[in-house]
C-alpha cells in the first residue's frame, strides 16, 4: 500500500516563529482554506502521523525550489469564525502581526510537531516529489500555492 505525504508551502518567517510554538506548547498550527485536501489526509492516514514535506514560502533562499523543513502532520481542527479554536495558543507568534491570519480567514487549522529545519544537504528538489492522485512527479521548477498530496519518499 502506498503511503501519503503532504506538501505544503508555509511563509519562512511563520516556520521560524512555529519552532518557539512547538518548544513552548508541542505542536504549532498553520491556517488553510483547503479543507477538502486535509479531510482527504485524514481518511487516508487512518489516524496515524505523516510527514509534512514544507516548502518555505517568501523566503530569501534562491535557486530551484526545495523542500528545507519536515515535520510530523498530527491532525487538523476547523475554525470558529476563522480563528484557531485556541486563539494564539499553537499559532506561530508571527501570525499575530496580520489580523486576518487569525480571524474570518481560514476554513481550518492543520497542526504538526517535530518542525526541523533540514540542512542544505539535507534538502529535498521538488521533483523527488510524486502526485499522490496520479504517481507522477513534479518538475524541479513546481512551487506548491497550497497543500497537496503526495507520495511518501
Amino acid at each position: 500500500m502506498t503511503r501519503v505525504a503532504m506538501l505544503a508551502p508555509v511563509p519562512e518567517l511563520h516556520l521560524r516563529s512555529g519552532l518557539e510554538t512547538i518548544n513552548a506548547e508541542g505542536k504549532v498550527a498553520f491556517g488553510s482554506s483547503a479543507w477538502e485536501t486535509f479531510r482527504d489526509l485524514d481518511k487516508l492516514r487512518n489516524g496515524h502521523g505523516v510527514h509534512v514535506y514544507i516548502y518555505a514560502s517568501h523566503s530569501e533562499k534562491y535557486g530551484a525550489p526545495k523542500i528545507r523543513w519536515k515535520a510530523r502532520y498530527i491532525g487538523h481542527v476547523s475554525s470558529i469564525g476563522g480563528a484557531h479554536p485556541d486563539g494564539m495558543k499553537y499559532r506561530p507568534a508571527t501570525t499575530a502581526n496580520n489580523f486576518a491570519d487569525n480571524a474570518s480567514h481560514w476554513a481550518i487549522f492543520w497542526e504538526i510537531e517535530q518542525l526541523t529545519l533540514l540542512s542544505r544537504a539535507e534538502a529535498i528538489p521538488i521533483s523527488a516529489f510524486n502526485s499522490f492522485a496520479s504517481d507522477k512527479p513534479y518538475v524541479s521548477s513546481f512551487i506548491p500555492h497550497g497543500p497537496t498530496l503526495v507520495r511518501e519518499l
